[in-house]
């Protein structure tokens, strides 16, 4: 197979895997952005997780809000558990890199924050951690996942937001989490500041 065609192949499948999805995630994405802004409404923060690309999303959202989307609005309490990597390398260190996300979680956290728990595989034993101790501290869960969810589609409480991607291949599934963090980040504005086309 050429490069031309495997770079194809690559377009294809993520544009055929955005458009199956979006029928089953489009109701949970509105889902999480009321969430969302219910608690960036309550003067609550939005705490966010993830390992390798995942980490990488949780730090691009975090930075959509602190920062700006696409329009000029103030900035908005997000931070991800990703960045510090004192803090990172101590839990690791001194506990295990299973607690690295849960520490924070339970140092940070306070009732009705929220946590966004980023795996493409739902199975990343340091992002179910945090979820049991955002659980713990009376956080709202929003999880990304793939894979079918792994263990945290069965960790998750009833008013926690879980947004599955229907796929296997890791690729796949961080492409449709940056889009749907993208649509987090645009439906949150939206509602704070109006529609715009």
């Amino acid at each position: 197979m050429s490069l031309i065609a495997r770079i194809t192949r690559h377009f294809e499948e993520s544009a055929q895997l955005k458009l199956a999805a979006v029928e089953g995630l489009a109701g949970p994405v509105s889902d999480a952005i009321d969430l969302l802004v219910s608690v960036l409404a309550s003067d609550r923060k939005i705490l966010a997780c993830g390992n390798g690309g995942s980490a990488g999303d949780a730090q691009h959202f975090a930075a959509e809000l602190i920062g700006r989307f696409e329009r000029e609005r103030p900035e908005l309490a997000a931070l991800a558990l990703t960045t510090d990597s004192s803090i990172l390398t101590a839990v690791a260190n001194d506990y295990s890199f299973e607690e690295v996300f849960a520490r924070q979680v339970r140092g940070l956290g306070q009732t009705g924050d929220a946590l966004l728990a980023i795996s493409t595989s739902g199975n990343s034993p340091n992002v179910i951690a945090a979820i049991q101790a955002a659980h713990e501290r009376q956080m709202h869960v929003v999880a990304l996942t793939g894979k079918g969810g792994g263990r945290i589609a069965s960790l998750l409480a009833e008013d926690d937001v879980h947004l599955c991607v229907p796929h296997d291949r890791t690729a796949r599934i961080q492409e449709v989490h940056l889009l749907i963090i993208h649509c987090l980040c645009d439906g949150i504005d939206a509602i704070l500041l109006g529609e715009q086309e």
